[in-house]
């Protein structure tokens, strides 16, 4: 759907710009915003190939581990439907200790390899459980303690106090997630699956 709406607003574009003569301007648009594009991804890239490999070693050390059993006092009363051993609930912490850390694109694969085993224990293989929109809605609007990726963008774009955006971030993923499991479990209860 989102492929549709874009497409749309891509070909109302270059239509509008044919017709009123500024078929230039798309032409530089594309030749920059792709150089910025590439500029951006070549000075982020070694952020988070370093995060990425400070995560693997968290995972191989056992700390990532560490870190879940101390979350599944929190995850057992959020995720009652995952059983205690099931490996799922370690794949949640650690994708939740590394979106508290502000590095989302990090935690893309533990949040994938999460919704796998989800995917396992679920009964209707054809609908998300419970368990499972729970950890999306988590997993979007995840507390975020120390947003490194918008701190490392700001400093890339010579912000002059790249830093003063912890609190806010702090406070408004803190909002995001109070908010988003109120709802959820409002919803679970409401059908009968809390």
């Amino acid at each position: 759907m989102v492929n549709i709406l874009w497409g749309v607003f891509i070909i109302i574009g270059i239509t509008f710009s044919f017709f009123t003569g500024k078929i230039d301007i798309i032409n530089n648009e594309i030749i920059t915003s792709s150089k910025s594009a590439l500029n951006l991804m070549m000075e982020m890239l070694p952020l988070i190939a370093v995060w990425t490999g400070l995560m693997k070693i968290a995972e191989d050390s056992g700390l990532l581990n560490l870190i879940a059993k101390k979350l599944s006092f929190l995850l057992k009363h959020l995720f009652p439907t995952i059983p205690k051993s099931n490996e799922a609930l370690g794949l949640i912490a650690s994708n939740i200790a590394i979106n508290m850390a502000g590095l989302g694109s990090v935690a893309t694969p533990f949040g994938l390899k999460a919704m796998k085993e989800l995917q396992k224990i679920n009964d209707k293989k054809d609908t998300a459980s419970p368990a499972m929109i729970t950890f999306l809605v988590l997993n979007t609007s995840g507390v975020t303690i120390i947003p490194t990726t918008i701190i490392s963008m700001r400093m890339l774009y010579k912000s002059a106090n790249p830093t003063e955006i912890i609190i806010t971030c702090l406070i408004a993923t803190l909002c995001a997630s109070i908010a988003g499991l109120i709802l959820d479990y409002i919803i679970r209860r409401k059908n009968g699956n809390v």
